[in-house]
């Protein structure tokens, strides 16, 4: 098993780790827009969260393509349609399961949460 850290300003204040490989899979804990000055547009923050996910992935070696189960989770579920595009481009080729949840986040602040779990490299 390989736990891996970003820096990331909640994983000390929580005790968690942004990534853990196991059993196969590269397992991505909720990722929302990275630092403290986090734009109000949905779909940006969804951007930041997607590039966090992919620099966890790369860490464990895998990438976005290794995706087979994506969780989104939003306050708003309207602001959910507005990120399709990118996430469509983010993952078309490569479609993972995937649900989405509503539901409020650690701070007002954030408008998506994203978590994945991705097959390890060497699975």
């Amino acid at each position: 098993m390989k736990r891996m850290t970003s820096g990331g300003i909640f994983e000390d204040k929580i005790g968690y780790c942004r990534a853990v490989v196991a059993g196969g899979f590269v397992h991505v804990s909720g990722c929302v827009y990275p630092g403290t000055d986090v734009p109000e547009d949905v779909v940006a923050q969804c951007r930041g969260a997607l590039e966090v996910i992919k620099t966890a992935l790369a860490d464990a070696g895998a990438e976005m393509a290794d995706v087979v189960r994506v969780r989104y989770i939003l306050p708003n579920a309207d602001d959910f349609e507005p990120c399709w595009p990118l996430l469509r481009a983010t993952f078309g080729e490569n479609p993972p399961a995937a649900t989405m949840i509503s539901c409020g986040l650690i701070d007002p602040k954030y408008k998506i949460e994203i978590e994945v779990t991705a097959l390890a490299p060497d699975a």
